[in-house]
């Protein structure tokens, strides 16, 4: 495995070769960044993976200080899969060049944690922008756990006609049902049974809602999970997968859609 940390030395490196799959990290790497990486793998073109904690996509500086990382064991798990590049950039890096395309940032960022971290997904598609430039990659590995980041990024790619495709990833989960993240490693034993209750009260609503959509009460909803353990909610909502259009009527084409704290550690999730 290359690790490289400056862009100029990864593209000329990345030049000799016919394709590029790519998986783009914030380390802190875990059972859905390896599947990530299994996934690009298969495609039989050499696989570059990018550990970058993005400062412009938190809404807290104290966030962003406090980020799980551990990037000593993230290159160890990087060397065992074989992943081909490893690049590592600084900010000054990432941010030291003036992008082509400008961003295209759609409506539905201000749906969900886009109305409740003001300015994160203008920093996240800043930031996936400049590596689309950078590397170029063929493909673009990206998990459903974060659906709404997955179709502002989705949507960006088409409105500047990009020539990378999104491969869509099915969320990884624990036997327990909590969806991996780098954040779970914040929870304690306790507050992971907090957070795996919270996953198997969502996923029997959802069956019950796809029968009988008038079962879904806000209010209801939302004190069972502060009596789960959920210490606060920012939002609990339904939404089209295609379309992000709110659902009014029974309709299977849906997912549950999530973001609450336990304690301090604020967990998201889709259903």
């Amino acid at each position: 495995m290359k690790i490289f940390k400056d862009r100029q030395a990864l593209q000329k490196e990345i030049l000799k070769s016919k394709g590029i799959s790519f998986v783009p990290t914030m380390g802190g790497l875990h059972e859905g960044h390896i599947s990530l990486v299994k996934r690009s793998k298969k495609s039989r073109l050499k696989t570059l993976v990018t550990i970058f904690i993005n400062p412009k996509q938190f809404n807290k500086k104290s966030d962003f200080n406090s980020y799980p990382r551990n990037i000593k064991n993230d290159i160890k798990v990087l060397k065992k899969l074989k992943v081909n590049y490893l690049y590592i950039p600084s900010i000054k890096d990432i941010y030291g060049f003036k992008p082509k395309n400008k961003v295209f940032i759609d409506k539905v960022s201000k749906k969900l944690c886009g109305k409740f971290r003001p300015g994160h997904f203008k920093g996240v598609l800043n930031v996936v922008n400049r590596f689309l430039e950078i590397i170029k990659p063929k493909y673009i590995y990206l998990g459903k756990k974060d659906y709404q980041q997955l179709y502002l990024i989705k949507k960006h790619i088409q409105k500047r006609k990009i020539r990378s495709k999104i491969i869509e990833c099915k969320t990884i989960r624990k036997k327990n049902g909590i969806a991996c993240s780098t954040r779970n490693s914040r929870l304690n034993q306790h507050q992971m049974k907090i957070a795996s209750s919270i996953f198997h009260y969502l996923f029997k609503l959802k069956k019950k809602l796809k029968v009988n959509f008038s079962l879904f009460k806000l209010n209801k909803v939302k004190i069972d999970l502060i009596n789960l353990g959920a210490s606060k909610i920012d939002y609990i909502e339904n939404y089209n997968t295609k379309n992000f259009e709110k659902i009014r009527k029974t309709n299977k084409k849906f997912n549950l859609f999530i973001a609450y704290y336990i304690q301090n550690t604020r967990l998201i999730d889709n259903i």
